[in-house]
């Protein structure tokens, strides 16, 4: 078969990309089977020699799981560590002490940020949920008042902070500085969330009443009530606030580190190696759950076998999520083999659009397609890429890190697992989550890249 060139090669991505949301959303296939199925099409429709396919398909899988299954799996131990330990119910309390009740949609954006950082946004969501019906019931405020602003904190932190996969992957894919990211990330997401959270919550609680009963909230609250003496035991061995604030940030603190290590040390020394070794996502990653299995399992007396069995449970709902990444990846090699991502790369070059709003656009398009941010940016990063180092307009790697992070946020529909998750535990209609959540996620979209933009303006 003559493989197609030019602008054709531009058709069959549209078609591509159309059947890939057609698959997943109108007729529920699996997206890990559909990213397959349609990368090998792809292939052979664009006239790609069959024997190199798969090859190539197998190729951009790995090389995107080679790191994110490592830090994926890490990260999901970490997290659920915590859980056990009642280390996330203590930065709860600690910071609701601290707050105060009336602001208590400050504190829960907060707690999100801290306790999002080293997990998954599901993973995160399910530790908090248990939190937010607590406080919604302690405090007698609406669940919207303190759950929106605890879902506007992780999503933030999901989609523009490593050592979350996505934002890991772009770090890499764009060659930017890990350290800096992190940094330019809190200046654009912590604003964000502190708008798309507690402020937008504040006003968008007064017109969306949520049902008095709520059969997740009663199942959560009842256990919590029912075992009074067992309760009051294990609420006495819940961890220090400092010793689990120093485990959950302690990733984040050695990785920013290892990427300062040229300005605390001499380059090519043995101190400079260690700290750029300790600095690496996946060893700072280890090492915080080699900590965490002290401070949060041996420490609050768990035995090793439950710290064993606890790390087991952990990785059998993650896996799912790493196999959809990884065939993203594949999806997106294809897209670079087949020569469709240089015809992009050409279409955009033409249209001088700033690569930060490309990145947003692309990541943006794929998100409202597959309804995954993580696939959604792990697939832009890989049309992206090359179009930003061949742009004539360059821009900070970091910039768009969060440019593409920030489209990958956008309106979550009902394509997106997430959406149905925040529906049932807030017992909300569908009608009721398009006003809240999806609408929150398009603020984060939309300011995260409007500050982006600021950023680059001043640096």
């Amino acid at each position: 078969m003559e493989a197609v060139h030019g602008s054709m090669l531009l058709v069959y991505a549209v078609i591509a990309i159309a059947m890939l949301i057609l698959l997943i959303t109108r007729y529920k296939v699996y997206p890990f089977l559909v990213l397959i199925i349609v990368s090998l099409l792809l292939g052979l429709a664009v006239g790609m020699p069959m024997a190199t396919i798969v090859k190539s398909f197998e190729t951009g899988n790995g090389n995107t799981l080679g790191h994110i299954a490592i830090v994926v799996g890490l990260g999901t131990m970490l997290g659920k560590m915590m859980a056990e330990s009642g280390g996330a119910e203590r930065i709860a309390t600690t910071l609701i002490n601290l707050f105060g009740e009336k602001h208590i949609h400050w504190a829960m954006m907060v707690v999100a940020i801290i306790v999002g950082l080293p997990v998954f946004f599901e993973v995160g969501f399910v530790l908090l949920i248990p939190i937010a019906f607590n406080v919604a019931r302690r405090t007698n405020k609406s669940l919207l008042l303190v759950g929106l602003p605890m879902v506007a904190g992780l999503s933030v932190v999901h989609g523009l902070l490593p050592p979350h996969p996505a934002a890991m992957l772009a770090v890499q894919a764009y060659h930017a500085d890990i350290g800096r990211t992190i940094a330019y990330g809190l200046i654009v997401g912590v604003p964000t969330a502190m708008v798309a959270g507690p402020l937008f919550a504040l006003m968008i609680s007064r017109y969306v009443q949520l049902p008095k009963e709520n059969p997740l909230a009663a199942q959560f609250l009842g256990d919590g009530d029912a075992p009074a003496k067992a309760g009051a035991a294990v609420k006495r061995e819940l961890p220090g606030f400092g010793v689990t604030l120093f485990t959950v940030l302690l990733p984040v603190i050695l990785m920013l580190v290892g990427s300062w290590a040229d300005l605390i040390s001499t380059p090519k020394t043995l101190p400079n190696d260690l700290l750029r070794f300790f600095g690496n996502t996946d060893v700072a990653l280890l090492t915080a759950v080699l900590v965490s299995f002290w401070t949060f399992g041996a420490s609050r007396g768990f035995t090793r076998d439950q710290i064993q069995k606890f790390c087991g449970e952990c990785l059998a709902p993650i896996a799912g999520i790493t196999l959809i990444v990884g065939a993203g990846g594949g999806f997106g090699r294809v897209l670079l083999d087949s020569g469709i991502s240089k015809e992009i790369v050409n279409a955009a070059t033409s249209v001088h659009m700033s690569p930060l709003l490309f990145g947003w656009l692309v990541a943006a398009l794929i998100r409202l397609a597959t309804g995954s941010a993580t696939v959604a940016m792990t697939t832009a990063v890989g049309i992206v890429a090359p179009i930003a180092a061949a742009s004539a307009v360059q821009v900070k790697p970091e910039l768009l890190v969060l440019a593409t992070g920030s489209g990958s946020l956008i309106f979550s529909h009902v394509n997106d697992g997430g959406f149905w998750l925040i529906k049932e535990y807030f017992g909300m209609t569908v009608g009721q989550t398009f006003k809240t959540w999806s609408l929150l996620e398009t603020i984060i979209s939309l300011m995260g890249l409007a500050l982006t933009f600021a950023l680059a303006a001043v640096l």
